[in-house]
């Protein structure tokens, strides 16, 4: 993967922290200076530390960066009761992560779900946050998206090799990533799978995650609740990405989220629906000036 690895060296520590109800959960520790707040990346639903990995390896050394796995996902444990698989309960994940490394203040960087996570973890104490990046989501999420989402989580398809994975992922998301190759397919499936059992190529979550999006409305907190979860994060340094065809971040949400904070940038990344991988050159500009303001 891109970045990740540097002349063959590992660029991170694997590291795990215990949750609440004792579930074992793992992060990668990329090491940077000391003397700044910690970048903590927050996945999407499907997704685990790997998303960051050449984000995180840009920002090392300069910057401590923590990639957790949320319960459920990579090489953390899963959940023993799948109806805590809800925002409220990785929060709870992620207060433990934070207490556990002493951390009293750091910079978000919360991909849809993982940006959802960083709305809460700012209402329950805003001061702690030094910046926050928002990516492709928002205190209204557009049913249409939400539909997609419901269409895919928790379908436990496998495949014979890396290939076939990557075909099938430029299958169902070529309208998100229309300008992708197989080259980055390829990267996009080794981050969201693994080698399972028969060594056959399956998805790296728990399939149980699913179960409580059987709500009508998700897990997530109504919309009126989330607007206020998000002013929390109006006085903070606060970068929103929206991916130009979005359909989970609509144009017209992400205006107000940018009108509700005059702390914040609004960037739309060209080319792309839901969500950046923050990968992009758009992305990554964005990313570093939202941290020239918070060093």
């Amino acid at each position: 993967m891109a970045e990740a690895l540097k002349g063959g060296e590992k660029r991170w520590e694997d590291r795990s922290w215990t949750s609440g109800d004792g579930l074992k959960l793992h992060f990668r520790d990329y090491a940077g200076s000391a003397a700044r707040p910690p970048v903590l990346c927050l996945p999407g639903l499907t997704r685990n530390a790997r998303d960051f990995e050449d984000l995180a390896a840009r920002l090392a050394n300069e910057w401590r960066v923590i990639c957790p796995d949320m319960r459920g996902r990579g090489d953390s444990d899963y959940a023993r009761d799948p109806m805590t698989y809800t925002p409220a309960h990785y929060v709870a994940d992620v207060e433990a992560l934070l207490a556990a490394e002493g951390i009293e203040r750091f910079i978000a960087i919360g991909t849809s779900l993982g940006g959802l996570m960083t709305m809460m973890l700012a209402a329950a104490n805003p001061a702690r946050i030094a910046a926050a990046v928002i990516n492709d989501v928002g205190p209204e999420i557009e049913p249409a998206g939400l539909a997609r989402i419901r269409e895919y989580v928790g379908q436990g398809r496998s495949y014979e090799t890396w290939v076939h994975a990557a075909r099938a992922l430029q299958e169902t998301n070529r309208a998100i990533y229309p300008a992708w190759q197989l080259p980055d397919w390829l990267r996009m499936a080794k981050r969201c799978m693994v080698i399972g059992t028969g060594g056959r190529i399956v998805f790296d979550y728990d399939m149980n995650i699913a179960e409580p999006f059987e709500a009508e409305q998700g897990p997530a907190p109504a919309p009126e609740v989330m607007w206020s979860l998000y002013d929390a994060l109006a006085t903070r340094p606060l970068l929103v990405l929206r991916g130009a065809h979005s359909d989970i971040l609509s144009a017209e949400v992400a205006a107000r989220m940018a009108a509700r904070s005059p702390s914040a940038e609004l960037v739309t990344v060209p080319g792309v629906g839901h969500g950046p991988t923050l990968d992009e050159d758009i992305s990554i500009a964005a990313i570093q000036r939202l941290l020239a303001r918070a060093a």
